[in-house]
């Protein structure tokens, strides 16, 4: 029995922010300034510290000017949307990042929205989003572009694929459709309200599953030779992390898989860095 091609995110992520690397010494080398990174962290959610430390890491190994506005939990509404406005005048600074979830007493989508489309590097702002479903792409969101980038290591023609998105959310399912849709394929997106979700992913040439429940997505359900991406990042009770798919039965099936950890997960943040040089470059004068 031939088992899947392994989607190495680890090695491709280290070779976008090598590329994004040689872009920041070039412009240096110009006479430019570096990019600029600002993260905003409001509280003391520890997955969102372990992610803010893992971004902050990133730019120091591209070479990227970056801060870091680390605010107490019981920061207003009113303190964050001066904080950003203060962060879309800063010329040093290219991208604005707000790590979520936010606390409860703050609206993320007004906060979201005030950050300048230009400077919105995870790619969130409705103004990037629509770009998207229009056509004409600016800055993308993170891991659907990091996906793209997964899916093209495959050298696999996504022109009239099937593709199927197990997920729908503003973050991950609903970008991750209009990529695939700009790529050529033929694109479902299931939801928690889709009937018969197994027959719809064992018609598919490609799988997304971003679903945040593990196992979600059985093995069995995978079509001979599909290409199996999965997002999901679940930590068990004994602390195991898993994916929304199982891992061991798909493999026996698909044709190429990401695993978890080491698939999507890294090439997030190195989207992100790509994000930032790509503002830098093409979207500030200076």
């Amino acid at each position: 029995m031939t088992t899947a091609k392994i989607i190495d995110g680890k090695q491709v992520a280290a070779d976008v922010r090598k590329h994004v690397s040689l872009g920041v010494q070039k412009r240096i080398q110009q006479g430019l300034r570096p990019p600029g990174l600002a993260v905003i962290l409001v509280g003391t959610d520890p997955a969102s510290e372990v992610y803010v430390k893992n971004k902050t890491k990133a730019c120091e190994e591209v070479g990227f000017h970056s801060v870091k506005h680390h605010l107490s939990s019981s920061t207003s509404q009113n303190e964050l949307l001066a904080l950003i406005e203060e962060l879309n005048q800063d010329e040093a600074v290219d991208g604005i990042l707000v790590q979520l979830p936010l606390p409860s007493h703050i609206d993320a989508e007004s906060i979201l929205e005030e950050i300048l489309p230009d400077k919105d590097v995870d790619g969130f702002h409705p103004y990037n989003i629509g770009r998207l479903v229009q056509r004409m792409p600016l800055l993308r969101p993170c891991t659907p572009k990091g996906i793209m980038t997964l899916l093209n290591t495959t050298s696999i023609e996504l022109r009239g694929k099937e593709a199927v998105v197990v997920g729908a959310s503003n973050i991950v399912g609903r970008p991750m459709a209009m990529e695939l849709l700009l790529a050529g394929c033929t694109v479902t997106i299931t939801h928690r309200f889709t009937l018969n979700l197994p027959e719809k992913v064992s018609q598919a040439d490609i799988v997304v599953v971003a679903a945040g429940k593990p196992g979600l997505v059985k093995g069995e359900w995978i079509k001979p030779g599909a290409v199996v991406i999965d997002v999901g990042i679940n930590r068990l009770p004994d602390g195991h992390l898993v994916g929304d798919v199982e891992f061991e039965e798909a493999e026996k099936r698909a044709g190429w898989i990401t695993p978890v950890p080491g698939g999507v997960g890294p090439m997030t943040v190195a989207t992100l860095m790509e994000n930032t040089l790509y503002a830098a470059n093409h979207l500030h004068k200076k």
